[in-house]
């Protein structure tokens, strides 16, 4: 059984855990970033990062060296660290400011595999390639322009910390070259090409029907792409034939994958449940959900707050005007049914990250939603597509 967290009655944007995934930084569709705290069954809030102006886009915590990158539509990017406050003596989490040099948006945040740079995708139709500059004490940046068309919506690092894959509301997936003379090591040569001056061109892969491209990502190795599009497919392009792969779906768009293997993805999106596919060069396939809709599932997740007045909230009359009020709801039996989905998560999934490893693969995802849930999934516990999930109809 999933492990299903309650974080907030808002949307989740954006998720990501500390190494040890004892903490967890969320953004709530606002302008503040959250750190949790894990204590038993529940997470705690214990520390606000108020810096940003508007709303936080995205959000990642590097596992060695213990920073946090937030971007938002400030078009400003901070990078926070946990240091020794002079007056009080405690920990506190202090940002340092970001050069970024774009004009639009941020939308997306990745650390690098080293953790020496950082890419921020925009809607300035730029990607932002981010390294420290230890004279002025701030992160500055290079940016990847050509050929973008359009607002990049993610991005992911190759293993060998030079090439970046993006996709971007032009209808593309690219793979770039981000070397920076200053940061990286000359790179050995791989399937994506052996001279990776910056903004070289690797690949360049469209949508298979003309969708924005919303999630990429490279496999463990590095030597093979995965992307998912706004037309319900997902594509996987292996560079060297070149052999690319597409599924399209039935079922409503993806907006996040992750790899758990060189074998296997699990992707999730407006469809509201985790979905696995499975292959190699051969042939991919869509293995099945980690959601199964037929097991009875309990009729309010437990909440994630310690000791929080959301339980005594929900009580009858407020439940019932509220209901009137956000979702148009009377306060019938058969409307709540109508209303409540079959799956965990009961709005779009933000955003899938890997939560735990076992021998180099990822054997537990996390996912984070509108739906203000936060929801811990097996990768092995797959269960076949069958009947009516989610909204969905499968024949």
């Amino acid at each position: 059984m999933p492990e299903v967290f309650t974080l907030a009655q808002t949307p989740i944007t954006s998720h990501s855990f500390s190494a040890d995934r004892s903490q967890l930084a969320v953004s709530l569709n606002s302008n503040d970033a959250q750190i949790f705290t894990r204590q038993g069954a529940e997470w705690v809030h214990t520390v606000t990062l108020s810096e940003h102006d508007k709303l936080i886009t995205s959000i990642d915590w590097a596992p060695n060296s213990n920073r946090i990158v937030t971007c938002s539509q400030d078009r400003n990017a901070y990078v926070w660290q946990e240091q020794i406050d002079s007056e009080t003596g405690k920990l506190v989490w202090k940002p340092t400011l970001v050069l970024l040099r774009i004009n639009r948006a941020a939308t997306y945040v990745k650390w690098s595999p080293k953790e020496d740079k950082f890419a921020v995708a925009s809607g300035a139709r730029a990607i932002a390639i981010c390294s420290f500059d230890p004279e002025n004490n701030w992160w500055v940046s290079k940016l990847l322009k050509k050929p973008i068309r359009s607002t990049v919506l993610s991005v992911d690092w190759h293993p060998n910390n030079v090439l970046l894959a993006a996709g971007s509301a032009d209808m593309k997936a690219r793979v770039f070259s981000a070397y920076i003379k200053e940061v990286d090591d000359r790179p050995a040569p791989t399937v994506w090409g052996s001279k990776l001056p910056f903004n070289t061109i690797c690949g360049e892969y469209a949508s298979p029907a003309g969708g924005w491209v919303h999630t990429v990502g490279f496999s463990p190795s590095g030597d093979v792409l995965a992307f998912a599009s706004h037309d319900s497919s997902i594509s996987i392009v292996y560079p060297s034939g070149p052999v690319i792969h597409n599924i399209r779906m039935p079922s409503l768009p993806l907006v996040s994958l992750v790899w758990c293997s060189e074998d296997t993805i699990v992707a999730a999106g407006h469809d509201c449940r985790p979905l696995v596919f499975t292959g190699s060069e051969g042939g991919w396939q869509e293995a099945g959900t980690l959601d199964d809709a037929t097991s009875p599932k309990s009729p309010e997740s437990r909440s994630g707050f310690g000791g929080s007045s959301v339980g005594r909230l929900k009580a009858g009359a407020f439940a019932t005007f509220r209901d009137a009020d956000s979702r148009g709801q009377s306060n019938s039996a058969s409307a709540s049914a109508d209303t409540k989905l079959l799956t965990t998560h009961q709005n779009t999934i933000t955003n899938v990250r890997p939560y735990e490893y076992s021998g180099g693969n990822v054997t537990k995802v996390s996912t984070s939603g509108v739906d203000g849930m936060l929801v811990i999934w097996e990768v092995n516990a797959v269960t076949a597509l069958t009947g009516r999930l989610g909204g969905a109809h499968l024949k």
